[in-house]
């Protein structure tokens, strides 16, 4: 005779929780822990490629922004090549640039910044070739797997218009989710790209 089992309940489904900034922005938290930290700027003096600032905020689906939301980026240097072993495109390392940086929101205006550079056009391995952009990963509380996107820019028209992964995405409306605006600021570029997170112009977002 087999004998049934008891009914399991799920277990709850955990999030990033409140103490990830501890643990992977700590100095954001008003902690030192780390000899060196994490940083949103991925520049330095040598870096080749136009100078530029990434910038916005991230929102939840009542439209309020995320102010403990946390994100990292990677992405190519000026010339469109990843500081990465697996990138072997035949174009010129910047050994000054790492091309990956990690911060939060700010935790009043919800408000987070890069200050980077403007990455160069990347051959796929299909020898096709991708607009300049920046891959985004965000987490926070509330989010049970950490969200991938892609930011593009603005002043990119006839590269975004070409490359493979926007053609992916049907809806010029849905498209136009993963553009960011170029101005100027006090002298520097300044890119604003607004990440939501459900609701009316949600973020497309992709498995990776």
């Amino acid at each position: 005779m087999v004998q049934s089992l008891p009914y399991l309940k799920e277990t709850p489904s955990q999030t990033a929780g409140p103490y990830v900034h501890i643990g992977l922005i700590p100095h954001q938290a008003g902690f030192e822990i780390f000899q060196h930290n994490f940083s949103n700027v991925l520049i330095g003096p040598k870096t080749k490629g136009e100078r530029i600032i990434v910038e916005g905020r991230v929102f939840d689906g009542t439209g309020t922004p995320v102010r403990d939301a946390l994100l990292e980026i990677w992405q190519a240097n000026a010339d469109g090549r990843y500081n990465h072993s697996a990138d072997t495109q035949a174009k010129p390392l910047d050994g000054s640039f790492r091309g990956w940086g990690r911060t939060g929101s700010d935790f009043k205006t919800g408000i987070y910044t890069f200050e980077t550079v403007k990455p160069g056009p990347v051959d796929t391995r299909r020898g096709k070739l991708m607009a300049p952009h920046i891959n985004f990963w965000i987490v926070a509380r509330g989010i049970n797997i950490g969200l991938s996107t892609r930011m593009y820019f603005s002043d990119e028209s006839t590269a975004n218009a070409a490359d493979p992964v926007l053609n992916l995405i049907e809806q010029e409306r849905r498209r136009q989710t993963l553009i960011a605006e170029r101005s100027s600021r006090g002298g520097k570029v300044v890119y604003t790209f607004d990440i939501r997170l459900q609701g009316e112009n949600e973020t497309v977002f992709f498995d990776v």
